[in-house]
């Protein structure tokens, strides 16, 4: 059975009486290039946690690769299918769990992520480990393309979400994938982006208040959003920017992660 045949997929889902689910944002890879591609930096040494590996065909690809795998699935249709897909591998491990309920210390350490994510779990499931204990070594993530130029804006064009990730990794778009590289087509294009973490400084925690309420509004100028969000004096608020070097009329976007940092540091010297 070849799992990027998009009829040997329609088949394998008839066959357990299911179809692709929208809810969880299920679109099948049919493009072999492309998982050649997520897949590789998998050596024999690394561990892989895979999140939502569906009927299983990066899956198949990582087992091949690394020494280990480890397939967290929701569905509990998929996890049937991954049973038959998956018989002939042994270092696949197959856990039903929700990634955003499981518990990482207890599962796995000196791990690497690999992931096809919907949508809606693009933002919460970067979030929960690149704030994990035991982060992993790296993250090679397929998101749509849009939120993956997102993650790696840089001024004048930052983000809350690209602020959120950079102050923990050093996110790069890899590849872009076309939307016809999925059975069934999404409407929009994606992109393979890969997240190593870094060293993360210890600073105040108000860190992403800060950033929150400057982003609050984005077209509005700074000064305005930081007052109101912060509950600050306007001149109290222009001084503390402009001894950052940060003018009080620029917008969140043109700020580098270092200026967040040095507002955050400077922060109690001057409120």
């Amino acid at each position: 059975m070849d799992l990027c045949s998009k009829k040997d997929i329609v088949g394998l889902l008839k066959k357990y009486e299911t179809a692709p689910i929208k809810y969880f944002g299920q679109n099948f890879l049919v493009n072999r290039g492309v998982v050649e591609k997520i897949t590789a930096k998998t050596t024999q040494k690394d561990i892989v946690l895979e999140v939502g590996p569906g009927i299983g065909v990066i899956t198949q690809e990582l087992a091949k690769k690394a020494r280990q795998v480890i397939a967290v699935e929701k569905s509990r249709e998929m996890i049937e299918i991954l049973k038959e897909t998956l018989e002939e591998t042994k270092n696949v491990k197959v856990v039903r769990e929700d990634i955003l309920e499981l518990n990482l210390q207890s599962l796995v350490s000196n791990y690497k992520v690999v992931a096809n994510l919907p949508f809606y779990l693009t933002s919460p499931v970067i979030r929960k480990f690149l704030e994990a204990e035991n982060r992993p070594e790296s993250m090679v993530l397929m998101m749509q393309k849009e939120v993956a130029q997102r993650i790696c804006s840089r001024p004048p064009r930052m983000n809350l979400l690209a602020v959120s990730v950079q102050f923990y990794s050093q996110p790069k778009i890899m590849s872009y994938v076309s939307r016809g590289s999925f059975y069934p087509m999404p409407k929009v294009n994606s992109a393979i982006i890969e997240i190593i973490p870094c060293f993360t400084p210890k600073l105040p925690k108000e860190f992403f208040k800060i950033v929150k309420a400057g982003f609050s509004h984005p077209r509005k100028q700074l000064v305005n959003n930081l007052s109101g969000g912060l509950n600050l004096p306007k001149e109290k608020t222009a001084s503390w920017l402009s001894e950052n070097n940060i003018k009080p009329n620029q917008r969140a976007e043109t700020l580098s992660l270092d200026d967040w940092k040095n507002l955050v540091n400077f922060k109690n010297v001057l409120l």
